[in-house]
């Protein structure tokens, strides 16, 4: 509980014991009403003189007017500024007016009850919505307060994150939070992403390895140079999407808006109505403004304004625990009717990292193919490259003697090797330098055309010797989180891939897509979302979940786009509608989960609160429900609708 809170809590306990003992002072207790209150006993006995009488009938609203502004005075202050803004009908105006209502006709201690309780309400309001916010604002401690800069002479000076250059180099010593996305150049260590991912495990940190802002370094001290400003770091994205998801409100909050909107004054003039036209007609006006005082407090929309977006922010607080960022909750609410996802390919259904994973050799030994292609390879920096170079640590074969190398664009590399030339790279290179043997080893190994991945032939001088399969390896379990996605209502998946065709087939087959498309441009892509799109009715939407750069278009034209976060393009995260921080595609189905638990919640505090609602209205205007269930009808169902609103918190 904030401070500010414990201070409103201190004042209602107050008030509240000041209540209490003015209802024991003033209400007559006993079955004989002809002893009359406490007070009056204690003044002068059941019988009270002329002037007793006067002093008792303006002590009493006197006492009972000076408990209200306790519990109340800033209720007061909030409708005062809001009439003054020209913001009349709000739930503050109701309580004023009803208040002074219960005061005028002589129901001072009811009038006092309307208040204390409303503060109540608002209260437990106040407090749920600090709860429901913890486990976004978890998200603000990841902030870095500064980084540790080593200057040329190696000196450490401590720095706000905001002023350190791209390219600097910073230490990261243990148990310190790292400030801006940077390279370990030196060191060893353990990071906690949870912050980040929502994943409890530690992620090893070595020489060469890229770590995030806001994960907090293990036991090992890191050196490392930044990669980016800091307002481009993960950190500062993260946060900016946090800051910026209560801006853009759900259809169902949008209503509830609208609806308050009218709802307030439509109810103020009908409880006006009510004391007016039966006061003309009977001559009774005290008993009819008591009913549209009690009129007003039952209709007050507390219940509604509040549990509404609580639920919403519930859902966008149990997903970011799971490492899921949603930008607002009309995306929480949109996804709820998924009915289409598609996928691209690499770093999404795929893990985006290339390995070796098969050496054919012919006639000579797989060691020696991938030895010669190393050694034409080691001079570049394409991903086929490096994954070689990775496939060939701890090989014996010496490559240092590899010289003039020389890449050639589209097909491969050449490059000299104890006098004589490698050739690394596509059948196009095999073919134009008229390798030998190469036809009749590659019909022999059968239509080599199906493996799915990159294949680089390798030849040394003139004479073919193998071909090496370099693939990017499917995502663990994508297969059973796919099946999951169709248990939670999905009709279809799709991969839309720029791959090839036959790569394509295999990776779809692998991972249980309904269908594919390959050979896409980004254009293409978004083409085929909006074909896509055009076999949804209404109700159902379309989700594409992707990671890189070229993604971005297609991000945007779908009607929510989840971009994969730790690994994806800074233009892909930011085109997204929601973003999976640590690339876990078995968040999908949590995500869906989430959105229809909150979705199921929202729709019941509504029901709930018209329902309980429009029953006591019609009660008190009859005049069988008084100011005390008037303050359930409240207070109570905005309570109730609260606590049912804290259950989108809880999400597994």
């Amino acid at each position: 509980m904030t401070s500010k809170q414990k201070k409103v809590l201190i004042r209602i306990l107050i008030s509240l014991v000041l209540f209490v003992i003015l209802i024991v002072l003033f209400h007559e207790f006993g079955g004989d009403e002809s002893e009359g209150s406490l007070f009056a006993r204690m003044i002068n006995g059941p019988e009270l003189s002329e002037k007793q009488f006067i002093l008792l009938a303006w002590i009493e609203p006197l006492l009972f007017l000076i408990v209200y502004l306790i519990a109340g005075y800033d209720v007061l202050i909030r409708a005062g500024k809001n009439i003054a803004n020209g913001h009349v009908f709000d739930e503050n105006f109701l309580m004023i007016v009803a208040g002074i209502g219960a005061f005028v006709i002589g129901e001072y201690s009811e009038g006092v009850a309307v208040m204390i309780f409303y503060q109540v309400g608002e209260l437990f309001q106040s407090y749920a919505v600090g709860k429901s916010r913890k486990s976004i604002s978890a998200m603000m401690e990841i902030v870095p307060e500064y980084a540790n800069v080593v200057d040329e002479e190696g000196h450490i000076e401590e720095i706000d994150p905001e002023d350190v250059a791209v390219g600097t180099t910073i230490i990261i010593k243990p148990g310190e939070k790292v400030p801006i996305d940077s390279r370990v150049i030196e060191g060893d260590s353990y990071l906690n992403t949870s912050a980040l991912t929502g994943e409890s495990v530690p992620r090893h940190a070595a020489v060469g390895d890229d770590v995030l802002s806001g994960c907090i370094n293990g036991e090992g001290t890191l050196k490392c140079v930044t990669l980016k400003a800091y307002e481009d770091s993960a950190v500062s994205v993260i946060l900016e999407l946090v800051e910026n998801a209560g801006s853009r409100k759900s259809k169902t909050e949008k209503f509830i808006t609208r609806f308050a909107k009218y709802y307030t004054p439509v109810v103020t003039i009908g409880a006006l109505l009510l004391m007016l036209i039966p006061s003309l007609i009977t001559g009774d006006w005290m008993e009819w403004m008591r009913r549209a005082c009690t009129f007003l407090v039952i209709s007050c929309p507390c219940a509604l304004v509040v549990s509404v977006p609580l639920g919403f922010f519930g859902g966008i607080g149990a997903a970011s625990k799971l490492g899921i960022l949603i930008k607002g909750s009309n995306y929480l609410e949109a996804v709820s009717n998924t009915a289409i996802i598609a996928f691209d390919k690499t770093g999404t259904l795929t893990k985006g990292e290339f390995s070796v994973t098969k050496i054919q050799p012919a006639g000579s030994d797989e060691a020696r193919v991938l030895g010669l292609a190393a050694a034409a390879e080691q001079f570049s920096n394409h991903p086929i490259a490096l994954s070689i170079m990775k496939a060939f640590e701890g090989n014996s074969m010496n490559i240092s003697l590899a010289s003039n190398a020389e890449n050639i664009t589209g097909k491969g590399v050449k490059a000299d090797y104890e006098g004589k030339t490698i050739l690394a790279g596509s059948a196009d290179l095999m073919h134009q330098n008229e390798v030998s043997g190469f036809d009749k080893a590659v019909a022999g190994s059968g239509n080599i055309t199906e493996t799915a991945g990159t294949i680089c032939h390798v030849a040394y001088d003139g004479q073919y010797e193998g071909y090496i399969v370099i693939s990017d390896t499917i995502k663990d379990n994508i297969k059973n989180d796919l099946e999951a996605l169709k248990s939670a209502g999905v009709k279809k998946t799709v991969m839309l891939t720029g791959d090839n065709n036959d790569t394509a087939s295999k990776i779809a087959s692998m991972a249980g897509v309904d269908s594919y498309f390959a050979e896409l441009l980004p254009a293409d892509k978004v083409s085929k979302v909006e074909e896509l799109m055009r076999e949804l009715d209404d109700s159902g939407k379309l989700v594409f979940t992707g990671d890189g750069i070229n993604d971005a278009p297609v991000l945007v034209r779908s009607d929510i786009g989840i971009a994969m976060g730790s690994m994806g393009a800074d233009a892909a995260i930011e085109a997204a509608d929601i973003v999976i921080m640590d690339d876990d595609m078995a968040k999908l189905p949590a995500l869906l989960r989430i959105s229809r638990k909150t979705l199921r919640i929202v729709r019941e505090n509504i029901v709930f609160a018209l329902g309980v609602k429009l029953v006591i209205l019609v009660l008190g205007a009859l005049g069988f429900a008084g100011m005390w269930l008037a303050v359930f009808a409240d207070v109570g169902v905005a309570v109730l609708a609260i606590l049912n609103s804290m259950r989108a918190l809880r999400a597994k």
